[in-house]
């Protein structure tokens, strides 16, 4: 089977339109420029480490309160998920990602000339953070509609793009600063930054457009319409007034020896002159923020999931050089262990999006599991004394941080959470949710830190909020089957009650339909 794409080329920003989800196409284009906005957002933000002990020194501050200006950066830019959501669904994913370049980097530059904290907290907190979301979720987001078959894969390979970013810029922001001071470093990330609009310029929407459901005619023309209906026992033929179009059943569909398959093409044939030449029929309007997903106890759950974990997402990354300072390493080697988690995390999240994307899989096990490894990673950083042993635990927390990080968001494509038809809504409200944890994390591991004097206290920390989310995590797919499992009885039941209110004349027809959809939902 072929599929069809029509492109209406005169605008950039005209949505590609298919006949089914093309697994590639443009969305390769979608996966590039995701590659790079992953980069210069979590990848910038993970790197951010590299500057904590110089803004220490520069305003006299301690490890809490510079710990605010990620931690605050981080709440606004999962607190304002469900704006991102409204705005792209009202104004389009390409315009609100370019203005999320253009606040980013604005928030950067201003951020170089800050003469107090506080000021830090209002340009890389605020302005930034609100940048930062709407840059990353409508990427992330039109790239999932794009692939089907291939998300798992596609998505992880491309959002290696923040690894790549921390692998480079730690040690190119450490060596920049030695030459040029903290300051100017932070401008020529900032300006470094602005080309997220570029990447959001290549974002097309897309629309999936299946030719058998082109049935809806204006209602002005109406004539004589004749649908031939048959079964194995009953052939009936009814005629009623419509919108002027003749329909008969496809050649699939009615048997060899059957009159109507002659008739077939040219029907086929005035429908499509019909949607040529006309104006498409009205759709019914889509929320631009369902919350409906908040009833379902399968994305509760998940949404928990993504509460909890936040807490071992960024903490490690912005102490992780603090700590190898504290035992006596070099900044050069600090900044190694840095890239070498970046490194990590690159394989692990090409190995999640190679193991998810292999068929049959329950993908929710697979991610518990990863859940489970990155708790004992961030047990295991306590342990490690000396360089080779903060390496090791680099090593294999960065491995894990990739399976679990470029995964949970996609992962609300599935039909174990709340599938693809509500991703964009599920998304928003997700990381809406996440942002609790975002703004509570590195405050509370920085809070830790200044009350014992030790760094591995922020390392429990993020370990006792990825345990608890294994926990949720877990419970979503018995959540999900119990919650389908009702609604199964309910179309049941539903379905019972309707077949004897039938008119005399259908009930032969339709009760060997019931019959036929029954031995389906048994499996019989």
């Amino acid at each position: 089977q072929k599929m069809t794409v029509k492109a209406v080329k005169m605008l950039c920003t005209a949505p590609n339109v298919y006949t089914k989800v093309p697994d590639g196409g443009w969305g390769w284009t979608i996966a590039f420029a995701f590659f790079f906005v992953e980069a210069l957002t979590y990848g910038i933000i993970k790197s951010f480490g590299v500057f904590f002990n110089d803004l220490m020194e520069s305003f006299d501050e301690t490890n809490s309160r510079i710990s605010w200006i990620i931690s605050i950066c981080v709440f606004v830019q999962t607190f304002t998920a469900p704006l991102s959501t409204v705005l792209s669904n009202r104004f389009g994913h390409h315009f609100v990602v370019m203005a999320g370049g253009v606040l980013i980097s604005t928030g950067m530059v201003t951020a170089s000339f800050a003469r107090t904290v506080v000021d830090m907290y209002v340009t890389i907190g605020v302005i930034s953070g609100l940048g930062y979301c709407l840059s990353f979720l409508p990427t992330v987001t039109i790239l999932s509609q794009y692939f089907d078959k291939r998300r798992s894969l596609v998505t992880a390979v491309a959002s290696t793009g923040e690894c790549f970013a921390v692998f480079s810029f730690a040690p190119a922001i450490t060596a920049l600063k030695e030459q040029i001071g903290w300051r100017y470093s932070l401008l020529s990330v900032g300006v470094l930054q602005l080309s997220i609009v570029i990447c959001g310029s290549l974002l097309r929407p897309i629309i999936i457009k299946e030719q058998e459901e082109v049935k809806a005619q204006p209602p002005e023309e109406p004539t004589e319409t004749k649908y031939m209906l048959e079964n194995e026992q009953t052939r009936t033929s009814i005629e009623s007034i419509d919108s002027g179009v003749e329909i008969t059943t496809s050649p699939s569909n009615v048997p060899g020896n059957t009159k109507a398959e002659p008739k077939s093409e040219e029907p086929k044939e005035h429908v499509q002159i019909l949607v040529e030449n006309n104006s498409t029929p009205p759709e019914p309007k889509t929320k631009l923020l369902d919350f409906s997903v908040m009833r379902d106890y399968s994305f509760i759950c998940y949404a928990f999931f993504g509460l909890f974990a936040t807490l071992g997402f960024f903490a490690p990354s912005l102490y992780i050089i603090p700590l190898s300072l504290s035992l006596g390493i070099g900044k050069d080697h600090s900044a190694y262990i840095l890239s070498a988690m970046a490194i990590a995390e690159v394989f692990g999240r090409i190995s999640a999006g190679w193991v998810l994307n292999k068929k049959p899989i329950r993908k929710i096990y697979i991610e518990l599991i990863c859940v489970v490894l990155l708790s004992v990673a961030l047990f295991a950083f306590p342990f490690a004394s000396e360089f080779w042993g903060l390496m090791t635990c680099s090593i294999f927390f960065g491995f894990m941080l990739g399976t679990v990080a470029g995964t949970h968001i996609p992962l609300l494509a599935e039909d174990d959470v709340v599938g693809i038809a509500k991703m964009s809504s599920a998304a928003g409200v997700y990381v809406f949710i996440q942002s609790l944890a975002g703004l509570a994390g590195p405050p509370l591991a920085g809070v830790l830190v200044d009350t014992t004097q030790n760094y591995s206290s922020a390392f429990y920390s993020c370990a006792a909020g990825m345990v608890l989310g294994a926990v949720f995590l877990s419970l979503v797919r018995p959540c999900k089957a119990g919650l389908c499992h009702r609604q199964q009885q309910c179309a049941e039941e539903s379905a019972a009650e309707v077949v004897p209110d039938l008119p005399d004349d259908f009930i032969e027809m339709d009760i060997g339909k019931a019959e036929n959809s029954g031995k389906g939902c048994d499996g019989t």
